[in-house]
């Protein structure tokens, strides 16, 4: 069993990025400089060597993560973020992020008092808040991640599922139940897509250099619409595609609880749908379980349900076998 702790996982993501920062920061212990001994060397080497085999295993292997939530939204971890994903892309894996932005585009559309309109619970994206989500997901919000990830040392380029027709969508048919009654009625989303083909061309041409796509989760139709697809179904469809060996899905939770509120590390498919069905899993929790095991039916080896809110949650459940949420396979 491996014991890396979070600091270890820095020093692991520092010597990959060819900063030794516990050698080269001097130890303080009672208020006195002590310089890093021949053991921290030590320590280092051992946060290697564990990780080695797990870096094996994921060479050449695409990993597709939905990046969002907390973790997107802290500065300070969306540094980390941006370097462990270089650290995988140096480290022979192929990371491809999807992202989403609802905060965002919320925010955005309050500064344009540009009201939105909700029906079942679901919000209704009309032709005025398109073109806000486009501007905000493929605009600003895909660029900052490049730019992190370009600074983190990588080479990042920044796509929409627009690009080479990546992601080509149909309107979502949603329906709501009335509420005195059974009968269900259709609901009409507006400019809200699910993902019917992706034309996964341009991302293996980018996925056999050194490049790390960044996706805004925008799509088009068959018609040329411009469709905004939920983050966690684009990132599943894409995933699939792929034929991804992971698609981690960072949340803002610990992972999928059961009815005791415990982590569950692993999942199978049939539970992951009785949870379902039996009302454990509620929630936002739903639709990222029913994406999980979609993606696992449909080609990739599993999905991580993962705590975006832990440093270096990704490094974690890849690189070693303390995991941070919870596997469906």
């Amino acid at each position: 069993m491996l014991t890396l702790t979070t600091g270890q996982i820095d020093d692991l993501v520092d010597q990959r990025h060819g900063r030794f920062q516990m050698s080269s920061k001097p130890k303080i212990k009672n208020g006195t400089k002590k310089p890093a001994s021949s053991d921290d060397w030590i320590a280092q080497a051992h946060v290697l060597t564990e990780a080695l085999p797990f870096m094996q295993r994921y060479d050449r292997k695409t990993v597709v993560i939905k990046y969002g939530g907390h973790a997107m939204g802290d500065a300070e971890l969306a540094g980390q973020f941006a370097r462990d994903v270089v650290l995988l892309k140096q480290s022979g894996v192929n990371p491809v992020v999807v992202h989403g932005g609802g905060p965002q585009i919320a925010s955005m559309l309050e500064r344009l008092n540009i009201k939105s309109r909700f029906s079942g619970g679901l919000r209704v994206t009309d032709a005025e808040t398109i073109e806000v989500v486009e501007m905000v997901l493929a605009g600003a919000i895909n660029k900052q991640i490049v730019t992190a990830l370009n600074q983190a040392g990588g080479r990042a380029v920044g796509l929409s599922g627009k690009d080479g027709d990546l992601i080509v969508a149909t309107k979502t048919k949603a329906r709501k139940r009335a509420a005195q009654s059974n009968v269900e009625k259709a609901v009409n989303l507006g400019f809200v897509g699910t993902p019917k083909k992706i034309n996964t061309d341009i991302l293996d041409t980018m996925l056999a250099s050194d490049i790390i796509p960044v996706i805004a989760p925008i799509a088009t139709s068959e018609k040329g619409q411009t469709l905004n697809v939920n983050a966690d179904v684009a990132a599943g469809a894409l995933a699939a595609a792929l034929k991804a060996e992971r698609l981690l899905m960072l949340t803002d939770v610990k992972g999928v609880l059961d009815a005791k509120g415990k982590i569950i590390p692993r999942l199978s498919q049939a539970r992951a749908r009785t949870l379902i069905r039996n009302g454990t899993a509620k929630d936002g929790m739903i639709p990222k379980l029913e994406t999980a095991t979609d993606a696992v039916k449909n080609g990739v080896n599993a999905t991580v349900i993962l705590d975006g809110r832990v440093p270096h949650a990704i490094l974690l459940e890849l690189f070693t076998e303390l995991g941070a949420g919870t596997l469906i396979e």
